[in-house]
C-alpha cells in the first residue's frame, strides 16, 4: 500500500484485515499521495457501504447496516480442530476440497464478522454497540422489527449501528428466510408521507410502519471485483473507504492463556476478534487482532478477556506495529473531544 502511494498507483484493498487494522490512516496516506484507496466490491463491506449510500442519498435515516452469518455463542471458542462439523463437513471432505481450517474457522468464530463490521463502521460513520456485535437471529421478513433500537422493541443499542444477524436461533433451529450470504440496511421514514409510501409501495415494515429495510441476498466476492476496478479507474471513486476510526477489532482469549504461549491470530486456537468502539479499544490499550500472531504472552489472560498491548511482547521494529501506533495517535479523540490533526 505504501509503495503504491510512492508510485502513484490506485489501491483496491482486497485484504479487509488490513483495513480493519489501519484503514483510516491508509486512506489518509492515499489521499495525501493523490491516489484512490477503495474497499473491494463483492466483499460484503463494500456492498453494505453501497446500500448505506443509497439510503442516505434517497433521504432516509440509516438505522442499521450489516450482513448475515451463521452464529452461536459457543462458536467463539471454536478452533481449526472443531470447525468442520459446524459446516456439516468431515475433516476428510474438507481436505479433499482444499479448504483451510483456520480460514474457515475465522468465518465461524466471529472474527471475520468483527473485521468486516469495523471496516463498515469506519467507512459509513455507523458505530458499534458498546458490547460489540450481538448477532441477533433474524430472517429477511423480520429486518425492520429486529434492526431498530431496543427502546422501540428491537435489538439495537442505538440508531446508526453496525450489526450482524444470525441464520440460526440460539437453540440451533434455522431462521426462516435467513440472510446468511447477504447484506442489509434498515432505515426510518422521516414523515407520515413517507410512512404512507412505504405501505403503498408494499414494503415490509415494523408494526409502527416507520421502520423498513432493504437487502441483497448474496455476494459474489471476486466475481464482482471489476466494479471496484472500473469505479476507481474511470471515475476515481472508491467503492467504500475508511473516513474515520469508529470501530476496532481486539484480540480476545478463546480459553485461559498462559505466560509464554504464542498467539496464532485470526481463526486459530488462542484468540478471536471482538468488535469494539475504537474509543473503548484505545482507552483499554486493546491489542489489535491483526497483530495477534506470532507474539508471546507476558502474563496470563483469562478466557473471554480482551488482550492489551501490555499482555504481549511486541516486536519493536515491526513496520505494521509502527503504522498502527501512528494511526492510534492520528485518530485519537482526547478529553476535549477534538480529533488530532
Amino acid at each position: 500500500m505504501l509503495a503504491c502511494c510512492r508510485e502513484g498507483k490506485h489501491v483496491v484493498m482486497v485484504n479487509v484485515e488490513a483495513d480493519a487494522l489501519a484503514g483510516p490512516l491508509l486512506a489518509r496516506k492515499a489521499r495525501e499521495a493523490g491516489i484512490v484507496y477503495s474497499l473491494a466490491y463483492g466483499d460484503q463491506p463494500a456492498l453494505i457501504c453501497e446500500m448505506v449510500d443509497w439510503a442516505r442519498t434517497a433521504g432516509f435515516e440509516v438505522v442499521a447496516a450489516g450482513k448475515g452469518t451463521k452464529y452461536l455463542p459457543e462458536y467463539h471458542a471454536s478452533t481449526p480442530d472443531t470447525v468442520w462439523p459446524h459446516y456439516g463437513l468431515s475433516a476428510e471432505d474438507a481436505r479433499a476440497g482444499g479448504m483451510n481450517a483456520q480460514m474457515f474457522n475465522s468465518f465461524l468464530d466471529g472474527t471475520k464478522s468483527a473485521i468486516e463490521m469495523a471496516a463498515v463502521a469506519n467507512a459509513t460513520g455507523l458505530s458499534p454497540a458498546p458490547e460489540g456485535l450481538n448477532f441477533p437471529p433474524c430472517g429477511v421478513d423480520d429486518l425492520p422489527r429486529v434492526l431498530r433500537p431496543r427502546d422501540e422493541g428491537g435489538r439495537l443499542h442505538h440508531c446508526g449501528q453496525v450489526e450482524v444477524i444470525s441464520c440460526v436461533e440460539r437453540d440451533g433451529r434455522p431462521v426462516f428466510r435467513d440472510l446468511r450470504w447477504g447484506v442489509y440496511v434498515s432505515f426510518l421514514a422521516g414523515s407520515g408521507y413517507v410512512e404512507r409510501c412505504f405501505k403503498e409501495y408494499g414494503l415490509l415494515t415494523d408494526a409502527s410502519g416507520r421502520y423498513t429495510a432493504m437487502y441483497k441476498p448474496y455476494h459474489l466476492i471476486g466475481l464482482e471485483l471489476g466494479v471496484s476496478v472500473a469505479s476507481v479507474g474511470l471515475r476515481r471513486e472508491p467503492t467504500g473507504v475508511a473516513r474515520d476510526w469508529l470501530g476496532d477489532v481486539v484480540a480476545t482469549a478463546k480459553r485461559d492463556l498462559a505466560v509464554g504461549e504464542s498467539l496464532d491470530g485470526e481463526g486459530g486456537y488462542t484468540v478471536y476478534g471482538r468488535l469494539m468502539p475504537a474509543a473503548d479499544s484505545l482507552a483499554l490499550g486493546g491489542l489489535p487482532l491483526g497483530l495477534a500472531h506470532g507474539v508471546k504472552l507476558l502474563r496470563p489472560v483469562a478466557a473471554g478477556q480482551a488482550l492489551t498491548w501490555a499482555d504481549v511482547a511486541i516486536e519493536a521494529g515491526s513496520a505494521a506495529v509502527a503504522f498502527r501506533r501512528e494511526m492510534e495517535r492520528a485518530f485519537a479523540v482526547p478529553a476535549g473531544g477534538a480529533r488530532a490533526a
